[in-house]
């Protein structure tokens, strides 16, 4: 029997540093029982990764995390969405319920049947849902006990072209798009983003992807919280769909740097 993938991991950053990397979408890793309840085929189900994975954004937040003068945390997650999305309501306040892709999906990005109709959540948000959330929260925690501060900052990536599942696919599809939270993302936080990858061919603000990503604990209540979602078009940096990386990540993981590593001289002040 093959050993299990860590679920997800935790690299230290800086002691000064308030920013958390968060890569929750980056990895096809899926554990021998979860493969096992998936409806699809060997070839359809990798597929449906090369789609539904954010591919090389662990690389991407690794280099940026190298070339901070002030290194940032990093949060991984080390398994597949289709496993869990962690990024998701566990409940019914979770818009994408719509299109069977709640905390545990049951459909695809094509909207074709992923798990069996019956298939319970429970045992998965139980055993990798929570989990990774509560860590999630006291990396959180853990920032802002060392800095008074954290910033979560989101590291996505979308498809060029819409996929079915997508609630908001009409809208428009900026190079780097960004997701705020009226709450927990600054108005100089925002600037900062957008000067920072003006780069690419410019920026836009939450679509196709609003809202951004803040433990519950902190969700709407804790301004000392800031958040903010990159999510990154993939034309700029990789072949499509699932594909290699090219050229593009350099920069883009500069343009992140940028972003992220005068957050704890912005905090301090």
């Amino acid at each position: 029997m093959s050993r299990e993938p860590e679920p997800f991991q935790l690299m230290c950053g800086a002691a000064e540093s308030p920013a958390l990397l968060h890569v929750p979408h980056s990895s096809r890793a899926l554990p021998e029982h979860v493969r096992d309840g998936i409806s699809l085929g060997d070839e359809a189900l990798e597929t449906e990764l090369d789609h539904i994975t954010d591919s090389h954004t662990a690389e991407l937040a690794a280099r940026a995390s190298e070339s901070c003068a002030v290194s940032p945390w990093r949060f991984v997650n080390g398994l597949s969405r289709l496993v869990v999305d962690p990024e998701r309501f566990p409940d019914d306040r979770e818009e994408m319920l719509a299109v069977g892709m709640g905390a545990v999906y049951t459909h695809t990005t094509h909207r074709e049947r992923l798990r069996p109709p019956g298939t319970r959540p429970e045992p998965l948000l139980d055993r990798y849902f929570h989990p990774y959330a509560r860590a999630m929260t006291a990396a959180v925690d853990e920032r802002l006990a060392a800095t008074g501060r954290a910033f979560v900052i989101d590291v996505h990536s979308y498809p060029t072209t819409a996929l079915p599942y997508e609630l908001h696919g009409t809208g428009p599809r900026p190079p780097v798009c960004l997701g705020t939270d009226p709450f927990h993302t600054p108005p100089w936080l925002l600037a900062r983003a957008e000067a920072a990858f003006a780069g690419f061919g410019g920026t836009g603000r939450d679509s196709p992807f609003p809202g951004t990503y803040v433990p519950l604990k902190h969700y709407g209540t804790d301004r000392r919280v800031g958040a903010l979602m990159i999510e990154i078009r993939r034309d700029l940096y990789m072949t499509e769909p699932g594909g290699p990386a090219g050229p593009g990540l350099g920069a883009l993981a500069a343009a992140l740097a940028a972003l992220v590593d005068g957050l704890g001289v912005r905090a301090a002040g």
